[in-house]
């Protein structure tokens, strides 16, 4: 059972690199700002940094993941009941990465608890616990990531405009060859298709956005570029440390390892889940959502990354993916740019994870 509730904690962890790990930096291969793979990179070594940082700074979310206070803790240490958890919540979130859709690994392993604990106490359950450590942060922060998001925004662009900075867009023009065929005058052979250049526009979708300045000498692209790419380590930062300690609780029964190495084994699976499937929630989360240029990528990051690691810091459950995508929302709303389709096929997937969690995570422990 030891052995099963390892390989329970390393599918999750496997799962939620895959799901997760790309969201800081998809403001980054959104704005053109990187290509998939750089960004990739920069994803998983940050979040593999926040990961080990997560032992000596936000080792409080392992209690609230254990169990603790949601059932007694004798169930709470059972190795049944953790890997019935780690197993309804992995597939879970594999089943959203695979449709493409950004979902919340909290709201996973809430689900999962909450149906695992159904089974394992014959229905006594805290729900008033879920409710306070669960529920509340993950309904409020999503909300205050988009205020935070756009009036970050919104300052920045004041800022900018006090500078002086101006904005330009750009698209690629090129040529096209295409084969036309000349009318042939009366009695004469028809002519052959021959090759004509023919110009052709970029697409809407592929326009650059630039900022034209300097400041104190340095151009204005070249600031923001570092800083964005600095913002979105930061969020890979915070994510790793505020989801590696809710996956590191499911070892907690397993007495023969090291707490150092529990979070050494969570952080590897979330780099190599990210590096080996992170594409298609990659696309949802860099194109789909909003376009943006590298100023709105950076503000969003900005607040990301510190609800984030202010709440991994507190203890709070929050959700990197609906801090981010909530961010990301609010900048769209701002620009008018955000496709209200993919909005909801998003928020209706966050609202079926938890009951689709809890009952896999039930249908587990029947057997255990």
């Amino acid at each position: 059972m030891l052995i099963a509730l390892l390989l329970a904690a390393i599918f999750l962890a496997y799962a939620n690199g895959a799901n997760d790990n790309f969201k800081g930096v998809a403001t980054l291969f959104g704005s053109g700002a990187s290509d998939y793979r750089r960004a990739l990179n920069w994803a998983c070594w940050t979040t593999l940094a926040g990961s080990i940082s997560a032992v000596w700074l936000a080792r409080e979310l392992v209690d609230i993941f254990s169990g603790k206070g949601l059932v007694p803790d004798a169930i709470a240490a059972s190795p049944a009941f953790l890997v019935s958890v780690g197993l309804g919540a992995a597939t879970t979130i594999l089943t959203a990465t695979y449709l493409g859709l950004p979902i919340s690994t909290t709201h996973a392993l809430t689900g999962a608890l909450l149906g695992a604990a159904m089974v394992h106490t014959t229905g006594r359950v805290a729900f008033s616990h879920v409710g306070s450590a669960f529920l509340a942060p993950l309904i409020f922060i999503p909300l205050l990531a988009m205020a935070c998001s756009a009036s970050v925004y919104l300052i920045f662009r004041a800022f900018r405009l006090t500078l002086g900075i101006d904005k330009q867009s750009c698209v690629c023009v090129g040529r096209d060859i295409v084969h036309s065929v000349l009318l042939p005058a009366t009695g004469e052979t028809l002519f052959k298709p021959i090759p004509v250049w023919q110009p052709k526009i970029g697409s809407k979708e592929h326009c650059q956005h630039t900022y034209v300045g300097n400041f104190f000498g340095i151009p204005v692209t070249e600031i923001l570029d570092k800083l964005h790419y600095l913002s979105a380590g930061a969020v890979g930062f915070a994510r790793g440390l505020n989801d590696t300690p809710k996956i590191t609780a499911l070892l907690i029964a397993s007495s023969t390892l090291t707490p150092v190495t529990r979070y050494g084994l969570v952080a590897l699976f979330i780099a190599l889940g990210g590096w080996l499937s992170a594409r298609r929630v990659a696309e949802t989360m860099s194109h789909r959502i909003t376009a943006m240029n590298p100023g709105q990528g950076f503000s969003a990051n900005l607040v990301t990354s510190l609800l984030v690691i202010v709440a991994s810091g507190l203890g709070m459950p929050v959700s990197t993916t609906h801090v981010s995508v909530g961010s990301l929302f609010g900048i769209g709303l701002l620009s008018g740019s955000t496709d209200k389709r993919v909005i909801v096929s998003i928020v209706s997937s966050w609202v079926g994870t938890l009951p689709l969690a809890a009952v896999l995570a039930a249908i587990v422990s029947w057997p255990l």
